[in-house]
């Protein structure tokens, strides 16, 4: 896995480094407090994957300008406006290892950063004078927005169901994926097809994205990936992994499961139980399945492009995917 990071950190190294300049130079806020908190959020160590996807979407549409870095900063700019925002809203200790914003600048703060990001993305849009992305563009942020308030309103619910899961990760995560790729069709003037295609892409990849990450809530690796342990359960957030293992177990385990997941304050020894119940009942298994379903798919839509180095990486990307720790 380290060799694949490594292959394609080594390969768009030159496009990280411009998607950086970008995000610096279009930031500019009149108000010190905005910089402050929105640059705490934006360089504490993202991987500027959906920038990153939409840069290499629109090489492999064969787009000729020179705006494709700066539109990129868009998707970052509405990832972090998020993370803003949810952290407000779980009430989140950490993001990426270190404090959450709203806990070093308050709430007020962090929540009207996240808007200046938000105007700063849609002001971005608007500069290219296409409607259709400006459309795009706006309905990414309300799906995003939608998603967080569904997954407010069945906080802590142990009924919550698959399919509301997935409409929930679709409208949080995938959306923004979907855009990121099917939007630099639209930069690129690329034909319906072409666009169809890196949409289909975008919205497996996001979807099994978000899948490896809530799989990574119950591994070891929580702490390193600056994370607090159990940290979704914690905020009442309720995920594949035990969505599927809730439905499985019997009804004695299942109610053991429901008492380690209702307490807020479990241990870390009633959590390592509950991910012994998430491994007995396939919780985990079910959902590297179904993450692993949604990179083929990804891995179809792609293929429909003819054979280039930009294809082969955007494949790589979504192997990566699937693999990362992180």
């Amino acid at each position: 896995m380290n060799d694949l990071k490594n292959r394609i950190l080594e390969m768009v190294r030159d496009d990280l480094t411009g998607i950086e300049a970008a995000l610096i130079e279009n930031l500019k806020p009149n108000v010190e407090l905005v910089s402050t908190v929105a640059r705490h959020i934006l360089f504490s160590g993202g991987k500027r994957m959906r920038p990153l996807l939409m840069v290499l979407c629109a090489r492999m549409c064969h787009y000729q300008g020179d705006y494709d870095k700066t539109f990129s900063i868009i998707f970052e700019y509405l990832h972090a406006a998020t993370l803003l925002h949810d952290d407000v809203v779980d009430e989140a200790l950490m993001r990426r290892g270190k404090p959450a914003a709203h806990h070093l600048w308050g709430g007020a703060a962090a929540v009207l950063t996240g808007d200046f990001l938000l105007a700063r993305s849609l002001a971005i849009a608007a500069e290219t004078h296409n409607i259709r992305i400006i459309q795009t563009i706006s309905e990414i942020t309300e799906n995003m927005a939608q998603g967080e308030i569904h997954q407010l309103m069945r906080k802590g619910d142990l009924h919550l169901s698959e399919a509301e899961y997935l409409e929930v990760i679709r409208r949080k995560t995938a959306v923004l994926f979907q855009g990121a790729c099917r939007v630099s069709a639209l930069i690129a003037d690329a034909p319906a097809s072409w666009e169809t295609a890196l949409s289909d892409y975008g919205y497996h990849l996001g979807m099994a994205f978000q899948m490896a990450d809530d799989l990574l809530d119950y591994t070891d690796d929580s702490l390193a990936l600056g994370k607090t342990v159990g940290a979704d359960l914690r905020e009442g957030k309720l995920t594949l992994p035990v969505i599927y293992a809730l439905n499985a177990a019997g009804s004695e385990d299942r109610l053991r499961m429901e008492a380690i997941i209702s307490n807020e304050t479990f241990s870390t020894q009633d959590f390592q139980a509950l991910i012994t119940y998430l491994h007995r009942y396939g919780g985990v298994a079910y959902t590297q399945q179904q993450a692993s379903a949604h990179i083929q798919a990804a891995r179809t839509a792609i293929a429909r492009f003819e054979p280039s180095p930009t294809r082969e990486l955007l494949m790589d990307i979504a192997d990566y995917t699937l693999q990362r720790k992180g």
